[in-house]
């Protein structure tokens, strides 16, 4: 139960007093595969941009993490995979970690119980064909999870990146939750595609953007948090951002007291050391129209 008493550290490993994560999600062109799922329109531009990520971004990411020596987590959808085959394997070669991420980067909102649950099994049955083992851990396209999600990873044993609840890793109804962050996520201020509708504001200038997440990461330091970066292959692949990315983690690696970790190894560590450690419920409130103050009770 939350009170006005701060909580108490979070028991990172090794005496480390913050985690940083190097996160990506690999969407490339599965989401324009989605949105144009019923009517795909003869037009290049936005599928060209996206590609841009398995052709150049990728390999991008893949050495700046070998120049530090990090490993990082990438949650593929089983449309890119299935794409690129090259892709799971080398990346399990390389020592990093690759996750779900849906097959289409379908949206929950546009998704029924059982197509959620017949394309998680086809991306499980990809995982398992194309790297020989099941993945350990799940993010949804979006950031947006059901209960029925819920109960469908609980079932087969992942954990979850795809909630916030709290800054450090948590539980929800005993799946262990491994949070991510709206504000450490390169899309909302770098995602443009340049097509009527699709773009609410201009990309945002790499300067404005690290100094925004170096405050995050200095905060992270101070609370004790987690600083989950989340990046995606065709949008801070391009050179500049890489080139800013890689200030951020010399800054993270200039500390001796940050744990960095891969979304799987903060999982494991907490499912061993403190399970149960804010474990809260998936359960949604009712309607206001059906509380009593409404109601005049």
């Amino acid at each position: 139960m939350s009170s006005l008493t701060p909580p108490a550290a979070y028991p990172w490993p090794d005496n480390k007093t913050s985690a940083f994560c190097f996160s990506v999600d690999v969407d490339a062109h599965s989401p324009w595969m989605w949105n144009n799922r019923d009517n795909p329109p003869a037009l290049l531009s936005q599928l060209e941009q996206r590609h841009f990520g398995p052709r150049v971004g990728m390999a991008r990411f893949a050495q700046l993490l070998e120049r530090y020596g990090i490993k990082g987590s990438f949650f593929v959808p089983g449309a890119v995979a299935e794409a690129h085959p090259w892709m799971l394997p080398e990346l399990v070669a390389a020592g990093h970690e690759v996750g779900l991420h849906g097959y289409f980067h379908e949206l929950v909102t546009q998704t029924e119980n059982e197509e959620f649950s017949r394309v998680l099994e086809a991306s499980i049955d990809l995982f398992v064909a194309q790297t020989g083992a099941k993945p350990a851990g799940f993010r949804s396209p979006a950031w947006e999870m059901t209960p029925h999600m819920l109960a469908e990873i609980k079932r087969h044993g992942f954990y979850d990146s795809s909630l916030m609840g709290y800054d450090t890793p948590y539980s929800v109804d005993g799946i262990t939750e491994v949070p991510v962050n709206w504000a450490t996520d390169d899309a909302i201020f770098f995602k443009f595609l340049g097509g009527p509708g699709m773009d609410s504001w201009p990309p945002v200038g790499t300067d404005q953007v690290l100094g925004a997440w170096k405050e995050e990461l200095f905060a992270s330091f101070d609370f004790g948090s987690l600083f989950m970066l989340t990046v995606h292959d065709w949008i801070s692949g391009r050179g500049a951002r890489v080139a800013m990315l890689d200030k951020l983690l010399a800054e993270v690696m200039s500390r001796s007291d940050v744990w960095v970790a891969t979304v799987g190894e903060v999982a494991a560590h907490h499912r061993a050391v403190a399970p149960g450690l804010n474990d809260v419920s998936p359960d949604i409130p009712e309607t206001l129209f059906n509380h009593p103050a409404w109601k005049g009770a």
